[in-house]
């Protein structure tokens, strides 16, 4: 078993899809032509975005996310060297500030902040091994 990818259902891909790029610097993997799909290239695995409908389409039940409320008991991580400057993109680009950059007791600088759907964001610098 391995961990193949993440779909985040959001209201809008496009929109999602464009506030990751500018927010995060991540690149587009695929675009389904409909729209209601999408793919960002992150690594071995895929950070996903699918429109709510799709999951209606599956026969799945979703409590959406929204910005004005508590984000869901989930994050994505993204790591980079750099956190305290990819924390200042991403609220330059949108994103709701939540904790600053803060340096933990092991050595990782790690922020939050909150996408545009309100999901939760966590940027880390990577772990010492």
């Amino acid at each position: 078993m391995k961990f193949g990818y993440t779909i985040i259902y959001v209201g809008d891909v496009e929109a999602t899809v464009s506030f990751y790029e500018k927010a995060f610097s991540l690149s587009r993997r695929f675009v389904h032509e409909a729209g209601d799909y999408a793919e960002m290239e992150t690594g071995d695995t895929a950070l996903t975005f699918a429109a709510e409908a799709a999951a209606e389409d599956n026969d799945i039940a979703i409590f959406p996310n929204r910005s004005r409320e508590l984000p869901a008991a989930w994050e994505i991580c993204l790591v980079t060297e750099d956190v305290e400057g990819a924390y200042a993109k991403a609220v330059e680009a949108g994103a709701s500030p939540v904790v600053a950059p803060v340096s933990k007791p092991w050595g990782q600088m790690v922020s939050y902040v909150r996408d545009l759907n309100g999901c939760l964001v966590e940027l880390a610098s990577p772990v010492a091994k």
